[in-house]
């Protein structure tokens, strides 16, 4: 089954594929490069919709909107929805750099986060969606380490282990990342 992923993120389209192995699922870009709309939600959920709906209508295709974003507790919450424009350049150092500044004086025992995901998924029409969530809890690092992954994985410590996200290979981190909770969560439902 080919679904279009709503997304301009080539890593991403490389990650689900890499995620859906072994399945009958074949993620494939979103057709044409169009200018998604501005993610305007406060949920991962509102913008996961944004973008599957956006795509869908541009399509009428089966298409599958993911967001997701980083959540610590000591900037509560932040940057959440906000995660990939948190910085005002809006790169992944730029948006590394503005977090581990704003943590410089939180201790390292208090900078408990996690990862969370939220997928949207449109089949024949708006009205049929299935939607998943995942999450991976882990801590803010306070420094960068690995160079795998996008985002803020060099910076990010799952709970339970002791290397940076960004350490990992893609093997590895689809055992356990949020976007691969979300993904098997999503796998239940459509079997």
């Amino acid at each position: 089954m080919e679904i279009i992923l709503a997304t301009q993120n080539s890593g991403k389209i490389k990650e689900f594929n890499e995620l859906a192995r072994g399945t009958e699922l074949n993620f494939i870009p979103v057709p044409s490069n169009p200018t998604f709309p501005e993610e305007t939600g406060g949920t991962f959920f509102e913008n996961a919709s944004i973008k599957a709906n956006f795509v869908f209508s541009l399509t009428g295709r089966t298409c599958l909107g993911d967001d997701s974003g980083l959540e610590v507790d000591a900037l509560n919450g932040k940057p959440g929805v906000h995660s990939s424009r948190f910085s005002k350049e809006a790169t992944d150092k730029s948006n590394m750099d503005k977090l581990l500044n704003e943590l410089s004086e939180v201790s390292c025992k208090d900078r408990s986060a996690r990862f969370k995901c939220c997928l949207v998924l449109i089949q024949e029409n708006v009205n049929n969606l299935i939607s998943t969530e995942g999450v991976i809890e882990g801590k803010i690092a306070e420094g960068k380490k690995g160079d795998k992954g996008f985002g803020y994985d060099p910076i990010f410590i799952p709970e339970g282990s002791l290397l940076h996200m960004a350490e990992m290979d893609q093997k590895e981190k689809n055992l356990i990342s949020h976007r691969a909770n979300a993904f098997n969560s999503l796998l239940k439902k459509l079997s």
